[in-house]
């Protein structure tokens, strides 16, 4: 299923306009205004949703309090299911974020099953510094029975899958215990590992998740755009060939830990960056918004993913039309991938390379694809076989 997959990615919280800070109370059915989206995710030629936290939480959804309830800030099962049913009707695939590295300080676990948790003494070890946060024991197998039931429990909801917040910090040994018996009930799960550097290859081949994000991928292209420095974009693909001969990575141009694509390179380039991601091989996703134009700054501040985290309008027929232009190429670019799903696993291997022009090729058998980066002129051709199609 990976290989055909193209998610819309949504920070939930944001995305409904939710408070991140101070809630409490009765659930506000706020899941249910994700649903007049759904026809544009379609019409925009995503067939998966890929949610960041939906759990009961403190704040922002990663300082999570209860694995088995749907956070009130968005409602409740009723409105998962709901959410669910409706992505099930349109043939949207749906992956939930699942936050098994850490809890809240404030989690129950703290007190009654200090077990679980991870000490330094007498308190509990907090994940990278951040006091709110608070490790799990990974080498207490009860966790792992904990992570396989939380799997399972919204598995069985009929989601198809799960990221796994900073997988990188978890040992792999845990995530292969916890995959194979996840896998025995659902063979066909999808585990998106948050990996931002490292042996990607290897982290693959010892968690034996079905994919990890490509960082490496996402730093190149804004970069290079940036800069006017496509040998490194180059370099980039060489290495990303490599890591496509044994998985296939999970690739994007934004998220919602990240500064927007269009502040990163402009308006005038995200177009060009959204069609050198849709043209390589991986399971591509969209960052709701950035097919929009949408922009935004991460800061290392408290708060300072808010801005890239916005609401939307309460249906697209509110959207501004400045971003008509942007979602047209967009929509191209996923229909292009859409027509020549074998890009997804194709060798690629870069034929030439300056600062301001790149090509590089596509093969799968007899077919390919030659794409052509030229930054002078702020555009990308595609040719496929028998087809052509020209962004920016």
């Amino acid at each position: 299923m990976l290989e055909h997959d193209i998610w819309w990615q949504v920070y939930p919280l944001g995305a409904v306009g939710a408070p991140i800070r101070g809630e409490v109370g009765e659930p506000s059915h706020r899941l249910r205004r994700l649903e007049p989206w759904l026809d544009y995710v379609v019409e925009l030629g995503c067939n998966g949703l890929l949610l960041n936290p939906i759990f009961a939480s403190v704040s922002h959804g990663y300082d999570t309090l209860d694995h088995y309830r749907v956070d009130p800030r968005l409602g409740d099962d009723s409105d998962l299911d709901h959410l669910i049913g409706e992505c099930k009707a349109r043939g949207l695939n749906v992956v939930l974020d699942g936050v098994f590295n850490h809890v809240s300080r404030s989690h129950p676990f703290v007190t009654e099953r200090p077990d679980l948790i991870a000490w330094d003494g007498d308190e509990p070890r907090a994940w990278e510094g951040h006091g709110d946060l608070v490790e799990l024991d990974h080498s207490n197998p009860a966790v792992a029975d904990l992570t396989v039931d939380v799997m399972c429990h919204w598995l069985r909801r009929g989601i198809s899958g799960w990221r796994l917040d900073v997988a990188y910090a978890v040992p792999t040994a845990f995530w292969r215990d916890v995959a194979a018996r996840v896998r025995a009930e659902f063979p066909d799960v999808i585990f998106i590992g948050e990996v931002i550097h490292g042996d990607y290859v290897g982290f693959i081949e010892e968690s034996t998740l079905t994919t990890l994000t490509q960082y490496e991928l996402w730093k190149a292209i804004w970069s290079a755009l940036k800069d006017t420095n496509l040998w490194e974009l180059a370099h980039a693909i060489d290495r990303h060939a490599e890591f496509c001969s044994h998985f296939i990575p999970q690739t994007f141009v934004g998220n919602h830990d990240v500064t927007r694509i269009a502040t990163l390179v402009g308006p005038r380039l995200a177009p060009v960056a959204a069609a050198i991601l849709m043209s390589l091989p991986g399971a591509p996703s969209v960052y709701y918004g950035d097919e929009q134009g949408f922009t935004g700054t991460k800061r290392e501040q408290f708060a300072g993913d808010d801005e890239v985290r916005p609401a939307l309008p309460d249906s697209p027929a509110d959207l501004s039309p400045l971003g008509e232009g942007i979602h047209r190429e967009y929509q191209n670019l996923i229909g292009f991938r859409r027509r020549h799903p074998w890009l997804s696993t194709a060798t690629v291997e870069v034929t030439s390379k300056s600062n301001e022009a790149l090509t590089y090729r596509c093969t799968s058998g007899q077919r390919w694809c030659d794409v052509r980066v030229d930054l002078e002129r702020a555009s990308v051709s595609l040719i496929a076989d028998d087809e052509a199609i020209d962004v920016g």
